[in-house]
């Protein structure tokens, strides 16, 4: 008795005080008056009824990290309180992570989760069931004046995190053999695992992320980025997230961290790499980008198309018009596509001493490495790459043209229209979206 801190008692005391008034306003809150529910209500919630009802109630259910429930609603098997510091430390991403911050769950009958809402009560940054497995002198005094009742009491509460019976799984249960030894044609080289729901670790994981998406700070960070201003605060997305539903419409029956989230579970995507294609290289050890363009098979096969056409010398009207003008609008377009992937690659490439295009296409093509070397040694900006790039391109179809068909400057002057037309307006939509 002389080690108990008589402040701490009696702040002990006050706590669980608070809890128990406020449990028993809530159920007079919803009777009149006159209901004779009252007295029996008043009764039932004095400090040591409760706790002696609390205390016989907490064998109903159990503090668990590692749930079975989640698996399979029906199944009876053994569900695990292991906390993070009596797991082995390994370099993956698991519950032993989660050090000495962690949420236990409670799995059981939902009836006694009152008593797990008790035990969580934290006092001093400690809750009541760490008291208890402690048995704290101090959370014993405020329990009882009688030590042996307090006990019996702090025993029963801290027996919340004992596993229940022996070890079983069960039918409903997930299993599976996992190799231990270098024999898979000998059965005593598996050991038959049943794994179970990490649950702490989803919570922990479903705070992470709801915090990530909805929190003020989350959001005052995604607005920070959109104006291109600076946020301390990280801005993270999750790309393909999907939204599990646990206990249908009574989530409780799951467990207690699962009823606080409303039966949300959440599951990253886990799905291959999208892999790009490795044929997109950078335009080294050559004067043109065109050489490379006019071997794309979609290339050749529309020039070809607009050759044998005009070769037919069709008559001079709107239709003639119309088809010519698809035509070259498909080999503009195929221009843009074939740019659009080589604008893909890293920065800079441009400006190795294997690149030997010409300073048009080079910022054609790498505008972020061009603009960064002509800035470093403080030369302007080109400003007139668009009609540059739009005449290397009316050139070039000139002259798949020529031969036999005799191409000038009103041909000239066509292509490099239309193709500078179609840049302007994709620089246009690029600044719009920005």
């Amino acid at each position: 008795m002389d080690n108990i801190d008589a402040q701490r008692v009696g702040e002990l005391r006050v706590l669980i005080a608070g809890f128990l008034k406020k449990r028993l306003d809530d159920k007079l809150d919803k009777l009149k008056d006159d209901d004779p529910k009252r007295g029996e209500l008043h009764a039932q919630f004095t400090p040591a009824n409760w706790l002696e009802n609390a205390a016989c109630r907490v064998s109903q259910i159990q503090a668990v990290t590692h749930s079975l429930k989640p698996i399979h609603p029906d199944a009876k098997g053994t569900s695990l309180y292991s906390p993070p510091h009596v797991q082995p430390i390994l370099t993956v991403v698991g519950s032993h992570c989660l050090g000495d911050g962690f949420t236990s769950d409670v799995v059981g009958n939902a009836a006694a989760l009152d008593v797990y809402k008790f035990l969580k009560l934290e006092h001093r940054g400690r809750s009541l069931l760490a008291f208890s497995l402690a048995r704290d002198a101090d959370l014993a005094a405020a329990l009882s004046s009688d030590p042996a009742q307090a006990q019996a009491w702090m025993a029963a509460f801290a027996g919340l995190t004992e596993r229940r019976g022996r070890v079983v799984s069960h039918t409903l249960a997930k299993q599976l053999y996992w190799l231990t030894g270098e024999d898979p044609h000998d059965d005593a080289n598996f050991h038959l695992l049943a794994p179970l729901y990490a649950t702490s670790l989803a919570h922990h994981v479903y705070q992470a992320v709801q915090d990530d998406r909805f929190s003020e700070e989350a959001m005052a960070a995604r607005k920070a980025k959109k104006e291109g201003e600076y946020s301390a605060r990280p801005v993270r997305q999750y790309p393909d997230l999907v939204i599990q539903k646990l206990g249908g419409t009574k989530p409780q029956n799951i467990s207690q961290l699962n009823s606080e989230r409303r039966g949300d579970n959440l599951l990253l995507a886990s799905l291959p790499p999208a892999w790009r294609s490795i044929d997109v290289k950078p335009l080294l050890v050559s004067n043109s980008m065109f050489p490379r363009f006019s071997r794309r098979a979609e290339v050749r096969q529309l020039v070809k198309a607009l050759l044998a056409f005009l070769k037919a010398d069709p008559i001079q009207n709107l239709k003639t018009r119309k088809r010519r003008m698809e035509l070259v609008n498909g080999i503009i377009d195929e221009f843009l596509q074939f740019s659009a992937e080589l604008r893909f690659l890293p920065s800079g490439w441009s400006q190795t001493p294997a690149c030997r295009l010409s300073s048009p296409e080079k910022y054609w093509l790498d505008r972020d490495g061009v603009e960064w070397a002509l800035t470093s040694e403080g030369m302007p900006l080109p400003t007139d790459n668009a009609e540059r790039v739009s005449a290397l391109f009316a050139n070039w179809l000139n002259a798949q043209l020529r031969d036999p068909l005799p191409m000038g400057d009103p041909e000239f002057l066509e292509w490099r229209n239309r193709m500078c037309e179609e840049i302007k307006a994709e620089e246009r939509e690029s600044r719009h979206d920005n």
